[in-house]
């Protein structure tokens, strides 16, 4: 096993102490094999998870190759998705825009508060840079130029969301809005998130972006350049990360979207309204690859 392994099981050993019992996804050992298991693989499911209440409102994490479960909370439940919407966004603007497109920033678009460029009503961008600023920063401003541009308006924008929403299946999902902000009817669920982006990452601009963790943009109008450094910080921390989506509002709390590829295991991770998401993603990110290892 993996140096890295080594030290991820030990660590989450440490945190098991006292741990509540709860039942993971998988089947749990026999007596009589788990006598025989070696130390290795004695400690994977019995003991997880290392809390007594769920450190997130919903909690998705399967392995891809085989389509288990690894682990759930609340997988089902409706809430907010805050930025994660961008996925579905930068889908529907792959599908129906072209990237070489030239956009002007609109007043409007300029005026996006929160997580933004501060990017100029009159600017011109790529099609192509205004998806990566959405992407790797969450850049509100960026977003809601590219949906105006590619939609029309964002609300014929967000029809077009919704009838893919319907398309892929993803029956606990609707959205009102092209790029995240909290509405009582834009809600989605751990699981249709998950379906969501595994079908995002079809697409091969997609895959490739999400994984980078820094950009430099430049509008064609001008010569100022905007630096993107990717607010995922996972990237470059854990071996085999590839993206895929952060997302933050007052209501949605902290949220994200993960795909982890080591040791020819294949993880999607979705945790959403987390305190801590990134030491939540980091248990269950160890969890699940020695969970994966110990299977084959």
């Amino acid at each position: 096993m993996p140096v890295l392994a080594h030290a991820a099981v030990a660590l989450i050993g440490l945190l098991l102490i006292g741990a509540g019992s709860f039942t993971p996804s998988i089947a749990l050992a026999k007596n009589v094999e788990a006598q025989q298991a070696s130390v290795r693989t004695a400690i994977i499911p019995h003991q997880f998870p290392p809390w007594r209440v769920a450190p997130a409102h919903g909690i998705l994490l399967k392995e891809l190759n085989s389509g288990r479960v690894l682990y759930e909370h609340d997988a089902r439940k409706r809430m907010s998705p805050a930025s994660l919407t961008k996925i579905m966004s930068a889908l529907v603007i792959l599908e129906r825009g072209q990237l070489d497109d030239l956009v002007t920033i609109s007043p409007n678009a300029a005026r996006a508060h929160k997580t933004h460029l501060r990017v100029k009503a009159g600017q011109v961008f790529r099609l192509e840079d205004l998806l990566k600023a959405m992407l790797i920063v969450s850049a509100n401003d960026a977003c809601l130029a590219a949906v105006e541009h590619v939609g029309g308006d964002e609300a014929q924008f967000v029809d077009f969301m919704n009838a893919k929403a319907v398309e892929l299946g993803l029956a606990d999902t609707h959205f009102s809005n092209g790029c995240g902000f909290d509405n009582p009817d834009h809600y989605s669920t751990a699981e249709d998130l998950a379906t969501l982006s595994l079908v995002a990452l079809d697409q091969p601009i997609f895959r490739q972006l999400v994984r980078e963790e820094r950009a430099i943009i430049t509008p064609v109008s001008g010569h100022r350049a905007y630096v993107l450094h990717n607010t995922n910080r996972l990237l470059g921390r854990i071996p085999g990360v590839e993206g895929i989506k952060t997302g933050f509002t007052s209501k949605a709390g902290r949220c994200l979207i993960a795909k982890v590829s080591q040791n020819g295991s294949d993880l999607l991770l979705v945790i959403l309204n987390s305190k801590r998401r990134w030491n939540t993603a980091t248990h269950l990110i160890a969890y699940g690859l020695q969970a994966a290892e110990s299977s084959r």
